[in-house]
């Protein structure tokens, strides 16, 4: 039954039996023939069906609440006896913000130091976004706002407090400046992450407390489209400080700390809530709890 649980997980999230299909490596024949049997199984029709999804009936909301926690059980399980006989190896899919990008990959190079058998997968997701792969079970893990919205029942290891620069280019009017105010930007150009991004809106916060709207003339989710365009002139943008570090590595611009910010924001490693964790899991929390403690 496991196999059909995850072909109902598969179309419960993709909406869609063709693109489920493709996700899980089966064909939409199959697909459908799996998801019948369970139904059958289970005695209740799970799918609305017409000539294409129709969504979920009340028992597949039922059941779909049911079928991850038996796939997440089922996998624990193989990971423990893996663990057992093999020691902590296998795959870690790891989802993050944006900004934490470097983190993650600070995170992933210390754990896979004293577990060399163990592959990651990073990904760059909103905070949103990850919340959803979560609960999907997409993803293991990821890195993201740990204080700035409902995360729901998850397990948490805070990484560092996120501090705000302002990036321009050499010669551009703040270049220089030991510290830059929030309201001194009211008009200039700007680049900054698109609003779906859990640090713009942060951002935006802090303008708005100074009674100022940012002039974002161009957006994106990428933090290497703002540093390429601060690079190219005439731009400015605003960063987490580490981002804004590691970004500016060799490149003629120049970081300048803002002042009058909100509270900082914590952002840390979240996991599904478990109890236990799988061996894995467990120590890729520990070495986030460890990594935290360095910062």
């Amino acid at each position: 039954m496991i196999d059909k649980l995850e072909m109902f997980i598969a179309v419960a999230q993709e909406g869609h039996f063709g693109r489920a299909a493709v996700r899980i490596g089966i064909t939409q024949p199959s697909l459908s023939a799996g998801i019948k049997q369970l139904e059958e199984q289970l005695g209740v029709q799970l799918i609305f069906r017409g000539s294409r999804y129709g969504g979920l009936t009340p028992e597949g909301q039922a059941t779909l609440v049911w079928a991850r926690r038996i796939v997440g059980d089922a996998r624990q399980l193989r990971e423990e006896m893996r663990a057992k006989r093999h020691g902590l190896s296998g795959q870690l899919r790891i989802a993050a913000i944006p900004t934490a990008l470097t983190w993650a990959a600070r995170l992933c190079h210390r754990f896979n130091a004293k577990h060399p058998k163990v592959r990651f997968t990073i990904l760059s997701r909103t905070s949103i976004e990850i919340l959803s792969m979560l609960d999907n079970l997409e993803i293991d893990a990821g890195i993201s706002y740990l204080d700035n919205e409902p995360m729901g029942r998850v397990s948490m290891e805070p990484l560092y407090e996120e501090r705000y620069l302002l990036v321009c280019a050499k010669g551009a009017r703040f270049a220089g400046r030991e510290h830059v105010g929030w309201a001194e930007m009211a008009g200039e150009p700007l680049c900054l992450l698109t609003p779906d991004m859990q640090n713009r809106r942060i951002i935006n916060r802090n303008f708005a407390a100074v009674e100022v709207t940012p002039e974002a003339w161009i957006e994106s989710n990428s933090t290497v489209v703002l540093m390429a365009t601060v690079e190219a002139g005439g731009w400015m943008t605003v960063l987490p400080e580490d981002a804004a570090r590691f970004h500016a590595s060799g490149k003629n611009v120049d970081l300048i700390p803002l002042i009058g910010s909100e509270p900082a924001h914590s952002v840390g490693l979240v996991a599904p809530w478990r109890e236990p964790h799988t061996p894995v899991l467990e120590s890729l929390l520990r070495e986030a709890r460890r990594l935290g403690g360095d910062a």
